[in-house]
């Protein structure tokens, strides 16, 4: 039998992608403003939080085998309830809609940066909508061109990630012995709370491992490369993100870092290399939301044709063209172009880090209820779901403290959205009668 489209390294290089978008570029400035110097290690224990929902995910994705992925691991887990299956369809692939909007929003703003146009918000529109069609294009063409194109782009933005982060810590402002003793002092007086929602907070930044498992009917051994492809891809952006975290706040001062935020970087890289710093990391931005664009929609495509085929979306959004859900492809498109033009991304964001953070919490929970079958630790098991629960809280918690105007309109499109799923999921209890 042939060899199937995707590799280890093409499914490492997709989880990657999924994971290394506009996150790492937004996270810094509000993690240094909460906790300072501790800021990488925070964003580091964000590692921690991911590696705990991609347990559940490993679990279910290898004893499922379900391109459907966090969907259909719920379904499959409760098969006679047409509201659950119906609702963490809608919220999972609404996440997915929101944080595909933000990686091109994030993308058409580096693009257009140091250009006449960089404050032009119908420049930065329009980009994004071009870039979103460029790469629903390319998943209509090919999986394994896809693949391909993942694989130069994962593996090119690391290289100037990484290399942009040893700049930044060679060429510090701030040498290790004074980073120590600011640390030291930072710890003692930072509340462990604000490091623990720093940590929850940055798991927006970690989503996307799951994207693997989307491409289930077209890798290699599943057994083997599911658990080693999002094990790895989890490790190595928690180690990324580290030394990224490290390089910025060793060479950049704190204010800067606060008011700069996603520029932080780039700004940074300028003044200890000149313009051709600036270059590689806005470079390496685009790169990483290029990947993130490829990955989500690659991924979340097949769940929402998944979805489809079940009778909890609709029945258009089902078809394929041989293993490639076209339909979905481009509604995933269309409805990612109708949010960046209707704006107000950053409300959209966070909707999308809570939602991937409780479904990660309903996965444990599925994973727990057949850790038989699925050969899970049951201590290893309710770990996972502490600690997801506990991050959910916190987000929460953080959202209330910090932008309560903002977590209403988060209820308000929940609100929306569990309308349209009770509507399908009764439109498919009667089909069923």
């Amino acid at each position: 039998m042939a060899n199937k489209a995707l590799g280890l390294k093409e499914l490492i290089a997709i989880a990657i992608g999924g994971m290394v978008g506009g996150g790492i570029f937004t996270i810094l400035g509000i993690s240094v403003s909460m906790v300072g110097f501790l800021a990488p290690f925070a964003i580091a224990l964000g590692g921690v939080i991911a590696l705990f929902a991609a347990y559940s995910y490993v679990k279910l994705g290898v004893y499922y085998k379900d391109e459907g992925a966090t969907y259909a691991f719920f379904k499959r887990t409760y098969p006679k309830s047409h509201l659950a299956a119906s609702f963490i369809g809608w919220y999972t692939i609404f996440g997915y809609i929101s944080t595909l909007s933000l990686y091109s929003y994030t993308f058409a703003s580096y693009a257009i940066s140091g250009s006449t146009f960089s404050h032009s918000e119908i420049a930065r529109k329009v980009v994004s909508l071009i870039i979103v069609a460029i790469f629903v294009l390319i998943n209509l063409w090919s999986v394994r061109g896809m693949g391909r194109l993942e694989d130069f782009m994962v593996y090119i933005k690391l290289t100037i990630l990484l290399f942009i982060s040893g700049v930044l810590i060679y060429f510090g402002k701030t040498d290790l012995h004074t980073f120590i003793l600011t640390m030291q002092s930072d710890f003692s007086k930072t509340p462990i709370l604000n490091i623990l929602i720093v940590s929850s907070v940055t798991f927006v930044a970690y989503e996307g491992f799951q994207l693997v498992i989307n491409a289930v009917k077209e890798m290699d051994n599943p057994d083997i490369n599911i658990p080693r492809a999002i094990y790895s891809a989890v490790i190595i952006v928690a180690s990324l993100y580290f030394v990224i975290a490290l390089g910025a706040v060793l060479s950049i001062p704190v204010d800067d870092l606060i008011k700069n935020k996603e520029y932080a970087l780039a700004a940074g890289a300028k003044d200890l290399l000149g313009k051709s710093g600036e270059t590689m990391v806005i470079i390496g931005a685009i790169l990483a939301t290029s990947s993130a664009i490829s990955g989500t929609l690659f991924g979340a495509s097949r769940q929402m044709a998944r979805i489809s085929d079940d009778g909890y979306l609709p029945k258009l959004l089902s078809k394929r063209r041989g293993t490639i859900p076209s339909n979905a492809i481009i509604a995933m498109g269309l409805s990612s172009g109708i949010l960046i033009l209707s704006g107000g991304l950053r409300v959209i964001l966070e909707f999308g880090s809570i939602t991937f953070l409780l479904v990660s919490l309903l996965m444990g929970v599925a994973n727990y209820k057949i850790k038989d079958k699925t050969a899970s630790h049951p201590v290893f098991a309710l770990i996972a779901i502490l600690g997801l629960a506990i991050g959910a809280v916190l987000i929460l918690y953080y959202e209330y403290k910090t932008e309560i105007e903002q977590l209403y309109f988060i209820v308000a499109i929940y609100l929306i959205l569990t309308v349209g799923a009770y509507i399908y999921a009764k439109i498919q209890e009667k089909r069923v009668k």
